[in-house]
């Protein structure tokens, strides 16, 4: 049974996180580094045991978690697909159960907003763990003159946490953002769809999904 750690510690792994997202700075993306797969990892864990899944199935979401990212450095486009088929050739090279690997690539394979499904709990906190990691420390683009509405949105936010309640009743993205950067507006213009999918996931968990932005709930 391989774990969390031996897919950190996994060279390939390691080295296709950095190539991918070398590829996405060339294209201008934020960070998608290393960064960026170890805080929705730690975050996907957290979601799921929260709610009282298995030490088990927050460990695989946490490796999902991990990968789900690798597909870019093939393509931006249909990353997840291209992610999970690659992630099924590592974890079978590495020795991993059969089911293991079937839920992490089901995972990986159904997390991004142009085709994700919350199909099974681990997708859905994959999909929540990854849609609301924004943070100012995500933009690459020093210039703020040249900044797109994107780095905008991304720099604007000083302050983020994703949080359930005591109650297990409502999972919360709570931001805090500079409005000299961005607008409330912007920030529904670039992450609405973000949005709609993280309130699918949530209730796929049973949980409403909560957006709050300078003490003001939204969503």
């Amino acid at each position: 049974m391989i774990t969390f750690q031996d897919v950190k510690e996994n060279p390939a792994i390691q080295t296709y996180i950095q190539k991918a997202d070398e590829s996405l700075t060339a294209l201008g993306y934020t960070e998608h580094s290393f960064a960026h797969v170890s805080h929705v990892a730690a975050v996907s864990r957290y979601i799921l045991l929260t709610m009282g899944y298995s030490e088990r199935e927050a460990e695989l979401a946490q490796i999902a978690g991990y990968m789900h990212d690798i597909g870019n450095v093939v393509n931006r486009i249909d990353h997840a697909q291209s992610g999970a088929v690659m992630a099924f050739r590592i974890l079978d090279k590495m020795g991993a159960d059969d089911c293991d690997i079937a839920t992490i690539i089901t995972a990986i394979g159904n997390h991004d907003e142009h085709t994700a499904e919350a199909v099974n709990p681990v997708a859905a906190a994959l999909i929540l763990a990854d849609k609301t990691d924004v943070r100012h420390t995500r933009v690459r683009n020093s210039d703020v003159s040249t900044f797109d509405i994107h780095d905008r949105v991304n720099y604007s936010v000083k302050e983020s946490s994703t949080i359930i309640d005591s109650t297990h009743t409502n999972i919360e993205l709570k931001l805090k953002i500079d409005t000299s950067f961005c607008s409330v507006m912007d920030y529904f213009e670039i992450f609405l769809d973000r949005m709609i999918l993280c309130r699918k996931a949530a209730e796929k968990l049973g949980l409403h999904f909560r957006l709050n932005i300078n003490g003001q709930t939204l969503l």
